[in-house]
């Protein structure tokens, strides 16, 4: 391909990387998306999945929605008539109207969550929702909510991470629940290969990252727990505890002494199947010198997943990991640990009355009930792919009572249902910000190319809808440029076009310690681990060492992580991706197989109470006995019903979050 230009731009996909990306325009317009080999976290790759993706789907005018479309057929039925901007704008501005002027704004509800990451695109939106009054599905009551809840007892903040920089002064890096093979490509193949520290890896799976690692600990899911308990105990046995710094800085450590001179390494491996062996050496190696815990997000998608969170959270604070090099602590990294400010970019003084919030385990419950839902905008979302109860939501979104707008790249199952479609853009077709959320980067989006046909970035849509519903405060037509040059100001830029020139820069240039001062944002600026607050919520004072029910009789508890394949639920359209998956596959332990009869490539019935699916066998070792694993997050209408159809919508202990992971199913002969 002769080269014309390169433009050199970010990814704000939903994964830890936020790789950069050149986008190569040849002589005849042609495009090729391809890894920036400047870029100091994919040093020129792209992830497999999305460079098929970028360079498939993405750039196809078939595949996209490129105009507006209003439904002329009976919801799922995929009837569209196209209409223009101006009288689908039209069209949505007068339904919401009248739902305010008849019930209030409160019965508008939106919906949305990672389909881009960048700055703009995903909070600006929240002021029109402000202004409108509008009710919010609880994002990250999808994902993430129990942790972020958990940690907020213990340590004040969930988003305030390590430096991933200090790797290099780490004697242990402990990951806990997290898959960076799948879901932080280049971690996996960089960061944790090039760093001197051991690599401790505790997960059910035995998934590439925890093959590779100096030592991985496979408990049985749902009891982290106990194990965390175990791990303690060890550390206090063998002297790895620092005392003075748990006096100084911790509340609560008396409490929980009774709890872990009960969790010896023989009580602990009877609870998590963890052999005493390896607990010992994970908590030598741990206690060895400074130390970095990652704690994925799949972790507390369990039925005491904010338990398990404060529990494995103890570990730092007995060992004094934090304020010096090589030692914290991550769940996310945010944009207010970089010096974001949320309230201006999402404009929260806008409401007028009281924000009304609902989990998404309870999204089907809500929407049938006209009492308190007459509308629903779906955006950044695809709910009919990726929510509990997957039948049971497509028939409530089927109903002609619910006035359904949703905006998209692609025609999803859940823009499927909708009465109108506003066709968004991708991050290759206009300006916006990216912030990993595990290192401490700032980088620039840049628009790459034009929007596909009429498609418009999502700050554009809702700039259109304030100015239809007659809004007037100036917050809601802010332009890009100006807002772009505001964060990059608040991040220590000149401005954005100083960032467009500079590419992906750290947000300081030597790492930075976690919490340097050792003042934690609790109420009483220390580690609590005994927390009232958490106590006066329900909870219990300090975290236990409990563990879940094992399923009983012929059940397996079946786990549903994230595809090598998929991004959440994006992809699966693109062909190539949709050959690469292949059938709907259930991973089981080859004697878990043989005790149902069943063998490796099977057609089999996966089920329960709530749904049931047709599935191909696919037998490995790499699980516990008594566990199941299919990936999630595919499509419905590439192949029917997928893992979410299992899913009743158990919530976590904590935040009214998902709780996925604890669901149990029967798997016979199909």
């Amino acid at each position: 391909m002769t080269q014309k230009t390169i433009i050199k731009t970010t990814c704000p996909r939903d994964c830890y990387d936020a790789c950069g990306i050149a986008v190569v325009t040849s002589e005849d317009g042609r495009v090729k998306i391809l890894g920036d080999p400047d870029h100091a976290v994919s040093r020129g790759a792209l992830c497999g999945k999305c460079a098929i993706a970028y360079n498939g789907a993405y750039l196809d005018p078939k595949a996209r929605l490129t105009q507006p479309l209003r439904r002329t057929g009976p919801k799922g039925s995929g009837q569209y008539a196209p209409v223009s901007w101006n009288e689908a704008i039209r069209i949505v501005a007068e339904r919401l109207q009248k739902i305010v002027g008849e019930s209030g704004p409160e019965l508008i509800w939106h919906t949305h969550y990672t389909g881009t990451c960048s700055a703009i695109a995903g909070g600006f939106p929240q002021r029109f929702f402000n202004k409108l009054g509008a009710s919010e599905v609880d994002p990250d009551s999808i994902c993430n909510a129990a942790g972020h809840a958990a940690l907020g007892y213990l340590y004040g903040t969930s988003s305030d991470g390590f430096d991933p920089r200090m790797a290099k002064d780490a004697a242990c890096i402990l990951v806990w629940g997290a898959n960076p093979s799948a879901s932080a490509p280049h971690r996996h193949k960089y960061w944790l290969k090039e760093t001197p520290a051991k690599v401790v890896v505790i997960d059910p799976v035995r998934h590439e990252t925890a093959d590779q690692a100096d030592l991985h600990l496979q408990p049985f899911p749902g009891s982290d727990a106990a194990l965390a308990y175990g791990l303690l105990h060890v550390l206090v046995r063998e002297k790895l505890i620092d005392r003075a710094f748990i006096d100084a800085h911790t509340i609560g450590w008396d409490e929980i002494a009774p709890i872990i001179a009960k969790s010896g390494p023989a009580a602990t491996e009877a609870a998590t199947g963890v052999p005493q062996a390896k607990i010992i050496e994970a908590a030598k190696l741990y206690g060895s010198g400074p130390a970095l815990l990652w704690l994925g997000q799949g972790l507390q998608r369990q039925p005491m997943g904010g338990n398990i969170f404060r529990a494995i959270g103890l570990l730092p604070a007995a060992t004094g990991n934090f304020a010096k090099p090589g030692a914290g602590l991550l769940y996310l990294n945010g944009g207010a640990r970089r010096g974001i400010d949320g309230d201006y970019l999402e404009a929260p003084h806008l409401r007028s009355n009281d924000r009304q919030v609902v989990s998404h385990m309870d999204l089907v419950d809500l929407l049938r009930d006209q009492r308190r839902a007459r509308a629903l905008i779906t955006w950044n979302i695809n709910i009919a792919a990726s929510n509990p109860r997957q039948a049971d939501l497509r028939a409530v979104l089927d109903s002609d009572d619910l006035f359904h707008v949703a905006i998209d790249l692609f025609p999803t199952d859940t823009v499927d249902h909708a009465d109108i479609i506003l066709p968004a853009a991708s991050f290759l077709e206009f300006d916006d910000l990216v912030m990993s959320y595990f290192d401490l980067t700032v980088s620039p989006q840049v628009a790459a190319h034009a929007p596909i046909g009429e498609a418009l970035p999502n700050q554009e849509i809702f700039r259109r809808l304030a100015q239809a519903m007659g809004y007037k405060d100036a917050e809601l037509f802010e332009s890009d440029a100006a807002i772009l040059d505001n964060l990059a100001r608040q991040l220590g830029q000149t401005d954005f076009a100083a960032l467009k020139a500079s590419g992906t820069v750290q947000r300081w240039e030597k790492p930075v310690l976690q919490f340097p001062d050792l003042k934690f944002p609790t109420p009483s600026g220390k580690i609590e681990i005994a927390s009232q607050a958490a106590e006066e919520a329900g909870f219990p004072r300090v975290p236990t060492a409990e563990i879940d029910r094992k399923p009983t009789g012929t059940k397996l508890r079946l786990l549903s992580p994230a595809s090598k394949w998929l991004m959440n639920s994006s992809y699966h359209n693109d062909p190539k991706i949709a050959a690469k998956l292949g059938p709907q596959h259930v991973t089981m332990h080859p004697a878990d197989a043989a005790d149902r009869g069943l063998s490796d490539g099977q057609q089999v019935r996966v089920s329960n109470a709530t749904g049931a699916i047709d599935m191909v066998v696919e037998l490995a070792d790499t699980l516990p006995r008594g566990v199941a694993l299919a990936a999630k997050s595919r499509w419905p209408k590439l192949g029917g019903l997928t893992v979410n159809a299992l899913n009743p919508g158990m919530k976590s202990d904590m935040a009214e979050s998902s709780s996925v992971h604890g669901v149990e199913v029967e798997i016979r002969p199909a």
